[in-house]
């Protein structure tokens, strides 16, 4: 089983491509492997995470601040979401720009939202399922969020009236959002 990465709308975020063997059984697949990871450039992941959504259910956009910044590696496991990351580093030369991608049960794709950029995504099916690893550790404490549909950001997602939990729907707007993150230019 081989991974192959290439970048997303955002040079950051990536899309991580795996591969399937399938036959009249069904398909196996390699969804991670510490080892080819790493060699990739991946970092490591320490939990797992998992969601169900009733279409129509929008979960986001939400980072979590340093010193306990993750980054996600994010698939679907059942049905469509519609994915999307927001680079939150006030230095960026990309701060406010957005990647988004379909992910899907039957595409052997997943993204990987690095530190420093919200995170978010809308169920497309019901019952639609979602499995993300994390880099860091989840921390209530650090956790924030941004409004889904700010329009200095404008992410086009695919629904104008999404259900949303409440404090999804009160997260400020990208010029007031608390964010402590760095934007290091490359050398």
């Amino acid at each position: 089983m081989n991974f192959k990465t290439s970048p997303a709308a955002l040079p950051e975020v990536l899309l991580v491509e795996f591969g399937r063997i399938q036959d009249e059984r069904g398909f196996f697949a390699e969804t991670y492997k510490e080892k080819d990871f790493a060699a990739l450039g991946l970092p490591r992941f320490v939990q797992d995470n998992a969601s169900r959504s009733a279409q129509g259910i929008l979960r986001g956009l939400h980072y979590q601040l340093n010193p306990a910044a993750q980054g996600k590696l994010v698939r679907c496991t059942r049905g469509r979401v519609f994915d999307a990351a927001v680079d939150i580093r006030k230095d960026s030369p990309r701060w406010g720009k957005w990647a988004a991608v379909e992910l899907s049960e039957d595409k052997p794709l997943m993204i990987y939202v690095p530190p420093g950029f919200a995170h978010g995504f809308l169920a497309l099916t019901d019952g639609a399922e979602v499995l993300y690893k994390t880099t860091a550790y989840y921390s209530p404490e650090h956790e924030r969020c941004l409004l889904w549909n700010d329009p200095a950001v404008g992410v086009p997602w695919p629904i104008r009236e999404p259900a949303l939990s409440p404090r999804d729907a009160r997260a400020p707007l990208l010029k007031d959002a608390e964010t402590n993150f760095e934007f290091a230019f490359p050398l």
